[in-house]
């Protein structure tokens, strides 16, 4: 096996996160945590976690590993860097068969060995660190605007959705510049939201706009209904239903702006 692999979502080789410092072979090295963000509790629980799994691990036929780390990031499960083993603390009471195959990942010495372990390890479900959303400054104007569309998205989804849809906060964006809009569907730790973009509704004003909303609003109707979230078949008969188009693209740059993005 490289001396460097790493298993984020299948792809290996990738760059990785910084982890959760933990060194479990030399526990009195490790580096220092400011008191507000981790309780002195949590770093001993937290090496007793690292040195139960270490132990477990090495019954299961691990070596060339000096040290082991837990780390919770939102990409990488599994990494080996050198003679450090990394793991997301999700695997840390995972059955014996999913750090079996955390072992063949770390010992592997072909890609056939490591793409089998690999298949174990991410059939098992962990709970991901949440993927922080970025939040624009409002713009003067845009508390407003944004409840003329939270209330265009009610309407909405009386109209064609006989109200089934949940109401979710509608906001702007100015970062868009070929999307028009997005669905987020959100997850545990985030509740889903729609977005537009604020220089497509400049740029094409509200008939558009409602356009838009309505598109993204069958993503959210594919969403809640359990369906896939794209754009095939079923999403095409839904936006046909609903009287829009099932187009998703369009560009919203600014003509000035893409005069300087071009010289």
């Amino acid at each position: 096996m490289a001396a460097n692999d790493t298993l984020q979502f299948g792809l290996f080789n990738a760059p990785d996160p910084e982890p959760v410092p933990g060194p479990i072979s030399e526990p009195a090295a490790m580096a220092p945590e400011p008191d507000d963000q981790r309780p002195a509790r949590g770093r001993t629980a937290l090496r007793a976690r690292t040195a139960v799994l270490f132990s477990r691990l090495e019954e299961l036929g691990l070596r060339g590993v000096d040290t082991l780390v837990l780390m919770r990031t939102r990409r990488v499960m599994v990494s080996l860097i050198g003679r450090t083993l990394r793991v997301h603390e999700g695997y840390a009471e995972a059955p014996e068969s999913v750090l079996r195959a955390v072992v063949a990942f770390a010992i592997a010495r072909t890609k056939t060995e490591r793409l089998a372990a690999r298949e174990v390890i991410l059939a098992h479900d962990v709970e991901r660190a949440p993927a922080p959303r970025r939040q624009e400054p409002l713009r003067p104007g845009d508390l407003a605007l944004m409840t003329q569309l939270s209330e265009a998205h009610r309407q909405l989804n009386r109209q064609h959705f006989g109200g089934a849809l949940r109401d979710i906060p509608v906001r702007l964006s100015g970062r868009m510049a070929t999307r028009l809009g997005h669905y987020d569907a959100g997850s545990r730790h985030t509740p889903p939201e729609i977005v537009l973009s604020r220089q497509h509704i400049v740029k094409h004003g509200w008939r558009e706009a409602m356009h838009t909303l309505l598109h993204e609003m069958v993503h959210q109707w594919q969403h809640e209904t359990s369906r896939p979230v794209d754009h095939g078949p079923e999403f095409r008969a839904k936006a046909r239903e609903v009287g829009i188009t099932p187009a998703a693209r369009r560009d919203v740059t600014p003509l000035e702006r893409r005069k300087r993005q071009v010289g």
